[in-house]
C-alpha cells in the first residue's frame, strides 16, 4: 500500500549549501522530518550546481519519511549569469541592464524545458524571453 502524504513543500535552497537555518528549516521543521538527512542529501545531489539557487519539491509522508524532487534554477538567475549582471533593472521598460543573445535564450530554455509549461523549445524559449525583458534585458539577435 502507498504511504500516505501529509504535505508537499517547495523550497529555493542554494546549490550544496543548505543548513537547518531558515528557509529550509522553517519550512520543514514543523513537519517533523530528519533535517539532517535531507540536508546531507541534498547537498549531494545538488554539488556540482554550486552557485545556483534550486528549487526543490519535498513530500513528506504521514510517517515522517520525505522524497524531494530538485527542479532546475529559475530562469531569472540563468538569465543574470548569461549576462553577466548583478540584478534586474528596476525600471525595465526604461533602462537596459544588459543583453542577451537568441543562443543564449535557446540554451537557457533548453534547461528549463522540462519544468515549464512548453511542448517545444520555441515556445520555451519565448517564456525565458518575457522573463529577461522584464527584468530589463535586451534580447538581440
Amino acid at each position: 500500500m502507498a504511504k500516505k502524504i501529509k504535505a508537499v513543500v517547495k523550497v529555493q535552497i542554494p546549490a550544496g549549501k543548505a543548513t537547518a537555518a531558515p528557509p529550509v528549516g522553517t519550512a520543514l521543521g514543523p513537519h517533523g522530518i530528519n533535517m539532517g538527512a535531507f540536508i546531507k542529501e541534498y547537498n549531494e545531489k545538488t554539488a556540482a550546481m554550486t552557485g545556483s539557487v534550486v528549487p526543490v519539491v519535498v513530500t513528506v509522508f504521514e510517517d515522517r519519511s520525505f522524497t524531494f524532487v530538485t527542479k532546475s534554477p529559475p530562469a531569472a538567475d540563468l538569465i543574470r549569469k548569461e549576462a553577466g549582471i548583478e540584478k534586474g533593472s528596476p525600471a525595465p521598460n526604461k533602462s537596459v541592464v544588459g543583453k542577451i543573445t537568441q543562443a543564449q535564450i535557446r540554451k537557457i530554455a533548453e534547461m528549463k524545458k522540462n519544468d515549464l509549461n512548453a511542448n517545444s523549445v520555441e515556445s520555451a524559449m519565448k517564456m525565458v524571453e518575457g522573463t529577461a525583458r522584464s527584468m530589463g534585458v535586451e534580447v538581440g539577435a
